[in-house]
């Protein structure tokens, strides 16, 4: 399960545009930055997504993804015109389809592949949901097929996107707007797909003469509620909508560690049993089994102008530390840094993703004591990141300085990892804070099916 962040205009820092989401998979399900440079493609040809074959685009312009090792899709991302987008499952009263389709992470990458810019990739995504529908399993292991929800946002604009099969629902943000795993468009949609009302009449799910409240008429909200969706969009809401200003890049990264409200009023709180309204998952057993892990974060932020991309690339942002990446308008001649080695779902220490899991399984197992260890160290070096690039885009650096200052920070970030991990593993075990029984049996299992060696 996932949350999605957006704030424009007044409501950003820099007047542009601030977005930030949080990734929620399988808690072995490596994730990791990838990048696919533009393209252009000859006429007929075809582009194998997950699971099937579309017509491929004349031209695909370059993305940066934060992309599940298995899928052809990305949960994140953005693409060299600064557009930017994240999605949700959404649980309607109408089944999602299980015959291989496009899921969510297709149409996602496939907007930012296509689309100049937030319009331009919502109307990509519309068109090829009514050509090629969404379905199929969107799991790592088991079974999980879904509907889904976007946002889509560039400097100029941002849009809520909420789907059903093949039919639609788009909301125009104008401020603040945050998303979950729940349908949250109601009356004041900017437009919906034509079949969209034939749909719910042909399911019983709306009359003629009715007004047409898209969550209202299709959210299954007993089975949203079981993902927790509704607590975690009310406390995404509410994190936006407390802070006064315009939001910036730090903000939206305190927003992603969050833990809930009853987190933030306990020293000793630890990720065991139900997390209920946590932005920031950790996979835990409680009396309801949740396999929710944040396996990746990403926060982005543009003045109208250059864009700055700020990647954990590992899971348990509240255990990692956020790195920046010059991707879009204006740095086009900007390297990336190393991202190494793509990760699998088994234990690869050679990877990024992989080389942090030590360091977050050994703090769950005293959470509270371990995170205290090396937190106020990680806050004020990623502070002292975020002034770094500040200081560069005040002085109009060129792209070569941005690429050289976010590789130094890239390999400072990961010194830092190496040596908070030696800091953790001299912080003892506290009965007082030890897993519980199921929490331990949980995460135990997910050692021995990834040969996790911490």
């Amino acid at each position: 399960m996932c949350d999605t962040l957006v704030a424009r205009g007044a409501s950003a820092a820099k007047g542009g545009m601030v977005f930030a989401k949080n990734s929620d998979r399988e808690a072995n399900e490596a994730q990791y930055p990838f990048f696919a440079p533009a393209a252009a493609h000859a006429k007929g040809a075809r582009l194998r997504c997950t699971y099937i074959e579309i017509p491929q685009a004349g031209r695909s312009h370059a993305v940066l993804l934060s992309r599940p090792f298995w899928m052809w899709g990305a949960e994140m991302g953005a693409n060299e015109y600064g557009v930017v987008i994240g999605n949700e499952a959404v649980h309607a009263k109408i089944a999602p389809s299980s015959t291989p389709a496009l899921i969510g992470m297709d149409l996602l990458r496939l907007g930012l592949e296509r689309g100049a810019s937030a319009a331009e990739a919502l109307d990509t995504i519309t068109t090829l949901l009514g050509e090629h529908g969404q379905g199929g399993n969107c799991a790592h292991k088991g079974r999980f097929e879904y509907h889904n929800s976007f946002i889509i946002a560039d400097a100029a604009d941002a849009f809520v996107l909420e789907t059903v099969g093949r039919e639609w629902a788009v909301e125009r943000v104008t401020a603040k707007r945050s998303i979950s795993n729940i349908y949250s468009i109601g009356q004041d949609h900017e437009r919906v797909s034509d079949g969209a009302e034939g749909l719910a009449r042909q399911h019983g799910l709306w009359r003629d003469g009715e007004a047409f409240d898209f969550a209202d008429v299709f959210a299954n909200r007993k089975r949203s509620a079981l993902a927790s969706g509704h607590q975690r969009w009310c406390r995404t809401t509410a994190l936006l909508g407390a802070r006064r200003g315009g939001l910036g890049a730090a903000d939206m990264m305190a927003f992603l560690r969050d833990h809930g409200a009853q987190a933030a009023q306990r020293a000793d709180w630890r990720p065991d049993g139900i997390l209920g309204g946590a932005v920031s998952a950790h996979s835990t057993y409680g009396p309801v089994r949740r396999f929710g892990q944040t396996t990746a974060s990403w926060v982005a932020e543009t003045d109208g102008g250059r864009m700055v991309h700020w990647l954990t690339a590992t899971a348990a942002p509240d255990t990692g530390i956020f790195k920046p990446v010059f991707f879009g308008p204006g740095w086009e001649k900007a390297g990336l840094p190393d991202f190494g080695p793509a990760p699998g779902d088994i234990y690869n220490v050679r990877t990024r993703w992989w080389a942090h899991e030590r360091l977050h399984r050994a703090v769950l197992g005293n959470y509270p004591e371990r995170l205290a260890a090396f937190a106020g160290e990680r806050d004020r070096l990623e502070a002292g990141f975020i002034e770094r690039v500040e200081a560069l885009l005040r002085r109009g650096g060129s792209a070569e300085e941005a690429a050289a200052l976010s590789r130094a920070i890239w390999r400072e970030a990961d010194q830092a990892e190496e040596r908070w991990l030696r800091l953790v593993k001299a912080v003892p075990e506290n009965p007082a804070h030890r897993l519980s029984g199921p929490m331990a049996a949980h995460w135990g299992g997910l050692a021995r099916q990834a040969r996790f060696r911490g």
